[in-house]
């Protein structure tokens, strides 16, 4: 227990200096260091995420740095996408599930070690793309239980039109969102199957996962982002290739 709230502190870190990428280990660690079978850890994770996004979230909205109109045009489709996304996931060989968010790592540590720094507002929503993309990355949250944030964060930019410094807040509510809904249906799905969740490994987590977020903002703004940013793609790629070779393989 004490490597997995080790764990959850490193996801709370990451997500408080960067602002998106760290739910992203959430699976790992539930696999890893809380010895969860890789159904419960990609359900499981969905509502850490959850939790610690929508605590992130609300105290952006406090600082008034959540666009809410954006947070209902990209969360309701993300919602959509999500539900149908953990349906497929109850349907297919967890390892199947496992290889996409491989997949997926492997794209966040490609992001991440691109940044996001040139990014440029356009003035115009792209209403259509947007509604797509939420689907699209929303399927993605449910499938393989990962917020989503470095997918997010430049969608809002590029076709919602978000500045960045509102992007960030508005999705965390967005991962939020998606991230209930998508648990909701794992957990009607896999309860029926006689599966139970260990609610008290869950709770540690988020709570270590909320109390890193805040030493991950304090560091953020003392250290160079830039250079903790590319340290932490190469990390990434290191558990891809450990989840690829331990779980999928």
């Amino acid at each position: 227990m004490i490597q997995a709230i080790l764990g959850a502190v490193l996801i709370g870190l990451s997500l408080g200096i960067f602002g998106s990428g760290g739910s992203i280990l959430t699976v790992p660690v539930l696999l890893y260091l809380a010895d969860m079978p890789a159904n419960l850890a990609i359900a499981s994770s969905l509502v850490i995420v959850a939790f610690i996004s929508l605590f992130g979230g609300l105290l952006s909205a406090r600082k008034k740095l959540v666009s809410w109109p954006h947070v209902w045009l990209f969360g309701i489709p993300g919602m959509v996408g999500a539900y149908a996304g953990a349906w497929g996931g109850t349907a297919v060989d967890p390892r199947i599930q496992l290889l996409v968010f491989v997949v997926l790592m492997a794209i966040a540590a490609v992001m991440m070690w691109r940044g996001r720094s040139n990014i440029e507002t356009p003035k115009d929503v792209k209403v259509v793309r947007v509604i797509l993309d939420g689907l699209i990355v929303g399927a993605i949250t449910g499938f393989v239980g990962v917020g989503g944030g470095f997918l997010i964060v430049p969608a809002l930019v590029l076709l919602g039109g978000v500045p960045m410094i509102l992007a960030i807040g508005t999705s965390l509510m967005i991962i939020a969102l998606k991230s209930f809904v998508g648990f909701a249906k794992y957990y009607s799905a896999l309860t029926a199957q006689g599966f139970e969740f260990d609610w008290t490994v869950i709770a540690i987590i988020t709570v270590a996962g909320i109390v890193g977020s805040y030493a991950g903002a304090w560091i953020g703004a003392r250290l160079p982002r830039q250079k903790l940013q590319k340290a932490f793609a190469v990390f990434l790629l290191i558990m891809a290739v450990v989840v690829l070779s331990q779980s999928v393989l």
